[in-house]
């Protein structure tokens, strides 16, 4: 199972995803994979109704994803405080200072800022370096999409990332462990 792969390299959380429509994913795949790992786990979909966080914490998620791109400010208030009184965190995702503001808005603690333009699909890590100022000391900023390399994650890391999310690398990946080992430099 890929899952325990990550876990003997070394990761420090799953990101898994459960959109069927878009990324093929499934809640079953989910909830197999909560049983084989004991790391914290991120339920990855498009979080668009209050129903899904509850049938996260159902299927035994840590945290969710909120795209403040794909919410009202309304809304990411309100799911971010849901999550919250459910016992989970809630990754939230960036692309832009707006929805930067947005995250800073209601609170964020962990703070993804994604470097895929949402409307080109094009990665530029340099949207986490202009981004990452305005996340505050005591939250925790995550750097996701187009990290490929160890000074991939170098050079997010020196920008303020704690964490990163990698997914499509990993993947297509020959030997999945090594390239985990590789992106963390060990």
């Amino acid at each position: 199972m890929i899952a325990r792969t990550y876990e003997a390299a070394g990761a420090s959380c799953l990101s898994v995803l459960t959109d069927e429509k878009f990324f093929q994913g499934h809640d079953e795949y989910f909830r197999s994979i909560r049983e084989a790992v004991a790391l914290p786990m991120l339920r990855k979909d498009f979080v668009i109704s209050p129903w899904q966080i509850y049938e996260s914490r159902l299927l035994g998620a840590d945290a969710v994803l909120l795209i403040a791109a794909a919410l009202t400010p309304p809304e990411l208030r309100g799911f971010h405080r849901l999550a919250q009184s459910l016992g989970m965190d809630a990754l939230v995702e960036v692309h832009t200072e707006g929805e930067m503001q947005a995250a800073l808005d209601v609170e964020a603690r962990l703070i993804g800022i994604n470097s895929r333009n949402l409307n080109t699909f094009v990665t530029d890590l340099d949207t986490v370096a202009r981004l990452a100022a305005q996340v505050p000391g005591d939250a925790t900023l995550v750097a996701e999409s187009g990290l490929k390399t160890f000074a991939d994650v170098r050079q997010v890391a020196d920008a303020g990332a704690k964490a990163i999310l990698v997914g499509e690398t990993l993947m297509r990946a020959a030997d999945i462990g090594a390239a985990v080992r590789e992106l963390l430099g060990a």
